[in-house]
């Protein structure tokens, strides 16, 4: 009996720790939306740099922007 002590507090020990808390999950969250929002910057800025001058094309490169500020 003591030797199945020994064995199973040390796998209960590990499995408690390997839980990953509220807090682990929501700063995992918080990285995926941060890093959402840098891909939106970025795919922005490459639509802007295409858009050249043009006004049109200009506004419809807004909406990556738009969609970045909803993440925020």
């Amino acid at each position: 009996m003591r030797l199945l002590q020994v064995f199973l507090l040390p796998v209960v020990a590990l499995a408690m720790l390997s839980c990953a808390s509220p807090q682990d999950k929501a700063f995992e969250a918080q990285g995926k939306v941060h890093n959402e929002r840098l891909r939106l910057v970025e795919k922005y800025q490459n639509c802007i740099e295409e858009a050249g001058g043009d006004t049109l094309k200009v506004e419809t490169c807004d909406q990556y922007l738009k969609a970045s500020e909803a993440l925020n």
